[in-house]
């Protein structure tokens, strides 16, 4: 037999990227280095921040004394010198913060500002500040002073990098226990609101009681509220002159108790959503082969529901944990003396301007977070598919026995829901609680209290439509050129991880790392910090995951045979991009933008460190009014962002249902 002819090696072929291709490209890099501008920067800053210390190193000042003639001057001093022989201040005191001040008189003991000596200082080296009076100085020359001068003399603290906040946090045993509250605190409110929402979302998808629809309805209305409001509705009922104080038999709403029930209302939506989709995609044929074999119902429901719920169940958990243990605003209304992490990055950087360790507490923050959030994919990963090609779907039969417990549980559920709203709705009501119940609307009057008046109303309504619109574009066309990208694997994997990052980011260390990085005047984008734009963008980054994997969901969907007919057809990528993938993911994107309107209006610690006089908004005027001892207007304005975000619900499912109908009636056969 004839040897096999050996072909030459050819040439490695490559696809060719077509100018399209390089146009996806190019959008992607885009919204990709908007995502490292708006979320990777900042963070690092952030993260280098917290590893700056402030300090007063005494060796970097030199100081004279005349005698009283002020004509001889003595020997050269340094202000270390001076303090080793005093003993004035110890290591720990010379540790600071970036606004420190130490007085330079300290280290002479028989100083007098009548006295007629005069003083000389000057730095030993070229980092070497200090304060006559509000002028900063940094000179290596002397500078003379008489005794009446000398007294406004400040040092200022230098920077310097290492471990020594971290290992001041930890060491403070009132800012570690921050953390094991906030973790107890977590924990309680996820099992409690996984057990409650898990309950409910069985009576919807297992039951036949009455009034689904109704239970559905109140079930999502947390979410059209800030997190603030429950905790003004718990201290009407159970504060220090609640109408329902005795059923706490002595014990206190302000702290663990009010933040656990307060969670439990703003997470219960969430988890709700999350535990119904995973029992609504059961599979009838389990169920039927289950009572074949004449197992007990509680068996089935611990060999059948239970395993095909666990994803759920897990994922419905670790975002209730990651959504209590970085919210702001409910322990800021009703925690009392009870602190939190979240609290602590507020009390520190608004409190005490301490910014560094506010940085090193938004990192503690942060680590259980990203835990959270990387076990919760990782779950996800491993979910496999529960419904088939030949799967039939679950219908539940009515048991009247059954049917009436799941509704008596949602009706409790719903009235601790509804209760909460119709509290707050009567305290914004009422003149004056507990002592004058008439009705009156003079707590709509915000301009006459603090926190920014109707025009901070306004600003969040402004900041709610731009990041609708922005925030929607910005996120679908970013999910588009993802998906729809030919190869490019590398830069596709570096864009999902900065479009998923988002959702691990708590809102109050994105702020802080905005101060960080745009509050920077070597920064070229230090025009938009105190502007509605900086709003806008936090913002949008900060709910960005969720209208991305909405978008992406959506996108999948269509067929990939779409764009090479299209290329073979030679029609550029915009115009399929308008006339098909638009029109088909329209309902994902009306989701989206809604998703992000509701969210920009409700938000309070993603910006309330970024806002200005001009840029005040609804959600921090709750906050501000609430810390002035405004209640009843705080739950007004509350009540004013559930009225707008219920309307702009209403008028999304209606504007839908007319859209839809005209651009999707290609799904109906």
């Amino acid at each position: 037999m004839a040897d096999a002819t050996v072909l030459p090696e050819g040439r490695n072929v490559r696809l060719r990227i077509d100018s399209d291709g390089w146009i996806k490209r190019a959008f992607m890099g885009v919204i990709a280095l908007y995502l490292v501008v708006a979320l990777a920067l900042p963070l690092y800053a952030m993260l280098s921040k917290s590893f700056v210390t402030y300090s007063f190193d005494l060796t970097r000042y030199e100081f004279q004394v005349s005698d009283e003639s002020g004509a001889v001057w003595g020997d050269p001093v340094t202000a270390a010198e001076l303090n080793d022989r005093l003993g004035e201040f110890a290591p720990d005191d010379l540790r600071s913060s970036s606004d420190g001040r130490l007085s330079v008189t300290d280290l002479f003991p028989d100083f007098s500002f009548r006295s007629p000596v005069m003083y000389r200082i000057r730095g030993t080296t070229d980092n070497a500040p200090y304060l006559v009076g509000l002028d900063l100085q940094n000179s290596t020359d002397w500078r003379e002073l008489d005794s009446n001068t000398f007294r406004r003399v400040n040092l200022r603290p230098v920077a310097d990098t290492g471990l020594q906040n971290y290992q001041e946090y930890f060491s403070n045993p009132a800012l570690f226990s921050s953390i094991e509250n906030s973790l107890y605190i977590a924990s309680i409110s996820t099992v409690l609101t996984v057990l409650f929402a898990f309950g409910f979302a069985y009576a919807i998808n297992r039951s036949c009681m009455p009034l689904k629809g109704a239970f559905r309805l109140i079930a999502m209305m947390p979410i059209l509220v800030p997190s603030l409001l429950p905790g003004i509705a718990l201290i009407y009922m159970f504060g220090n002159q609640g109408f329902l104080k005795p059923l706490l038999f002595g014990q206190s709403i302000y702290g663990p108790l009010g933040i656990v029930i307060g969670s439990v209302f703003f997470t219960f939506p969430h988890a709700l959503i999350i535990i119904s989709t995973a029992l609504s995609i059961s599979d009838q044929r389990q169920y039927e082969a289950a009572e074949s074999l004449r197992a007990s119902k509680w068996r089935t429901f611990w060999t059948v529901t239970i395993p095909g719920a666990r994803y759920g169940l897990i994922s419905a958990a670790f975002v209730t944990f990651t959504l209590v243990i970085t919210d702001f605003g409910l322990p800021k209304v009703i925690g009392g003396q009870y602190n939190v992490l979240a609290i602590d990055i507020y009390k520190q950087v608004i409190g005490q301007q301490n910014f560094e360790m506010g940085a090193v507490v938004s990192v503690v923050l942060l680590i259980p977070a990203i835990v959270a959030f990387v076990i919760d994919r990782q779950v996800q990963k491993k979910q496999v598919s529960l419904l088939s090609a030949r799967s039939v779907p679950y219908e539940p039969k009515p048991n009247r026995r059954f049917d009436m417990a799941m509704l008596a549980w949602c009706t409790i559920m719903g009235i601790f829901i509804a209760g909460i709203i119709a509290v707050c709705q009567f305290a914004a009501l009422i003149n004056y609680w507990p002592y004058d119940l008439s009705f009156s609307l003079r707590n709509y009057d915000f301009n006459k209290m603090d926190g920014g008046g109707w025009g901070a109303y306004w600003n969040s309504l402004e900041l709610a439509a731009l990041t609708a619109v922005i925030g929607t574009a910005i996120i679908f066309v970013g999910a588009y050129m993802v998906e729809k990208i030919d190869g490019f694997k590398t830069g596709r994997a570096a864009f999902q991880f900065l479009a998923m990052l988002p959702m691990a980011i708590p809102g109050m260390v994105l702020g802080l790392a905005y101060i960080f990085f745009f509050n920077n005047p070597a920064n070229p984008l230090n025009a938009i910090y105190g502007t509605m734009a900086i709003l806008v963008v936090s913002t949008v980054t900060h709910f960005y995951t969720v209208g991305h994997l909405t978008a992406l969901t959506a996108l999948k969907q269509i067929d990939a045979e779409f764009e090479p007919v299209a290329t073979s057809l030679r029609q550029p990528f915009w115009r399929l991009f308008a006339r098909v993938t638009v029109p088909v993911c329209l309902p994902a994107i009306l989701d989206i933008s809604i998703y992000m309107f509701v969210n920009a209006m409700t938000t309070v610690s993603a910006v309330v460190f970024l806002y200005s006089t001009h840029t005040a908004l609804a959600s921090v005027a709750v906050l501000n009014m609430d810390d002035a001892g405004d209640i009843a207007p705080a739950a007004a304005m509350g009540m004013m962002i559930f009225y707008t975000n219920a309307t702009a619900r209403v008028l999304h499912a209606f504007a839908s249902r007319s859209i839809l109908r005209r651009t999707q009636a290609w799904r109906v056969r």
